[in-house]
């Protein structure tokens, strides 16, 4: 391994340490009462090399968001690359939506966190860089449902707001997993999120008579 490629190696390992430290202290104390000198401490890492890779806590969230819709947007990319009718495409992303949050729960905490609080945290131009990732999991779904709008399996006029109605969905159902003990008790939480895809396609097919 050369010099150039230790050097990267070693940016994303402490880069790591950082994410890593700072999703810890997000969900132990909050987004307020977490600063840099909590973060560097967390990650056995001086305030200066914090300071090397982010200008402040908040970068460093948006950072942690990021890669976690990223994350999810190459899981659903993979589905609508498939050769899938469009109903079966939005079966395959519900079940992934519920496999990412059970796969990839650090990730899917996080965007749950900002997703769920009442105030925004970030500046316009990182909630901007946010809000880009997540239109981009939008699209995906408003492609597939054009698509099933061309192969006359749906109507939709207007595509965007029922695939924002479509993921809503899936992340309101993915929360009720909380409540398998309770409210679901004796049911399926993968049944019910299956059962809720269904409906939302049935509605896309029931426009058409």
């Amino acid at each position: 391994m050369g010099l150039k490629e230790r050097r990267q190696r070693e940016r994303g390992q402490r880069r790591e340490q950082i994410l890593d430290a700072a999703r810890a202290l997000l969900f132990e104390k909050g987004l307020h009462a977490t600063s840099i000198n909590q973060i560097a401490k967390k990650a056995e890492l001086g305030v200066g090399t914090i300071y090397f890779y982010y200008k402040s806590k908040e970068e460093i969230f948006a950072d942690l968001q990021e890669e976690g819709l990223e994350l999810l947007f190459s899981r659903i990319f993979k589905i609508c690359d498939m050769d899938l009718a469009a109903d079966e495409k939005l079966r395959e992303i519900g079940l992934q939506y519920r496999r990412f949050s059970e796969e990839n729960r650090d990730y899917y905490d996080i965007i749950n966190y900002f997703l769920a609080s009442p105030g925004i945290f970030f500046a316009p131009n990182l909630k901007n860089k946010i809000d880009r990732h997540g239109s981009w999991i939008i699209g995906l779904i408003v492609e597939t449902i054009n698509s099933g709008t061309r192969d006359g399996l749906f109507q939709s006029l207007n595509p965007r707001r029922d695939a924002v109605t479509f993921l809503g969905t899936l992340h309101g159902l993915t929360q009720f997993r909380k409540l398998r003990d309770t409210v679901l008790a004796g049911d399926s939480h993968k049944e019910i999120i299956s059962h809720a895809v269904d409906h939302f396609i049935n509605g896309l097919r029931d426009r058409m008579s």
